[in-house]
């Protein structure tokens, strides 16, 4: 039998740790804080009004009723399921419309295709507060502001609009850096461009498509301006605008204790989807800057 190889680490480098340690001891500082201001709001979402005010968090156990509360009384489900749908929806047409403009711009060169990109790479730093109210006088002209339904496809189609620019530059990195040798064998064998892309490059990006959609997702997922001031429905309240409602309602009914519940259930979607799908992040933003 072969022996077992030993396995040998590195010296440490001192000189090195130690010009790092200002940097390891602000990410420690911000590592605590975080965990600590998040540990206090779900310690608060468990206990009531009084404790909370009183600093004395669970001091009469679990009370669970808060989360049922937040969830039925706050309407916290209609804004959930209202911010759920734009979310999707968005992000799946985000994909359908950019994947195909990024590969078609990453790997041909036709006439205008500097200007294109150029064009999304400018976009991306138009803030949305420049364009919100001239979208607004047009919307306004078009008598849609009084359907519950319209409304609700414009803010669809606002949030795919305004996330176009950056899923398209993000993907077009990744196709980019994608071998042109799976194209190659396929045009070999008589596949034509179109069915290459669905069928072979789409599934090879799999790790960009799953990073940029976790990006506008949570951006979707707590865009406030926008539902603002086009959202002008109960009906058609996302999460932000909801929350925002939440907290000014408070000084009326005081019921902190559910506020704090509704935050939590608010915050565990995008939490879960980091969680489980953090290495997907990682290996979709490195693997955009790595040739394949």
């Amino acid at each position: 039998m072969a022996k077992k190889e030993k396995k040998y680490r590195d010296p440490v480098n001192w000189k090195r740790e130690l010009r790092l340690a200002p940097g390891y001891l602000i990410l420690i500082l911000w590592i605590t804080f975080t965990f600590v201001l998040l540990g206090w709001v779900l310690l608060a979402s468990f206990s009531t009004t009084k404790e909370i005010f009183s600093n004395k968090l669970l001091a009469s156990g679990l009370h669970f009723e808060n989360y049922v509360k937040a969830w039925i009384n706050s309407d916290v489900a209609g804004i959930f399921r209202n911010s759920l749908i734009y979310s999707i929806i968005s992000c799946t047409l985000l994909i359908v419309i950019c994947a195909p403009a990024a590969y078609v711009l990453a790997r041909f060169i036709f006439p205008g295709n500097k200007a294109i990109q150029t064009g999304f790479v400018s976009a991306m730093g138009v803030p949305v507060v420049m364009i919100v109210l001239p979208l607004f006088g047009i919307v306004a002209s078009m008598g849609i502001l009084n359907n519950v339904m319209s409304n609700a496809v414009l803010l669809i189609f606002l949030y795919i609009g305004i996330n176009v620019p950056y899923t398209t530059i993000f993907l077009m990195t990744f196709f980019s850096n994608l071998s042109r040798a799976f194209e190659e064998a396929a045009a070999i064998d008589g596949c034509p461009p179109t069915k290459t892309f669905w069928l072979i490059m789409l599934p090879m990006a799999q790790p960009g498509i799953i990073t940029v959609t976790i990006f506008n997702f949570i951006n979707i997922w707590n865009e406030y301006f926008i539902s603002l001031i086009f959202a002008n429905s109960d009906k058609l309240r996302p999460i932000a605008v909801g929350l925002y409602s939440m907290i000014n309602s408070m000084k009326y009914t005081g019921d902190w204790a559910g506020m704090f519940a509704a935050v939590v259930i608010v915050f565990l979607p995008t939490f879960i989807l980091y969680i489980f799908l953090s290495e997907k992040i990682i290996a979709g933003v490195t693997g955009g800057g790595v040739k394949g």
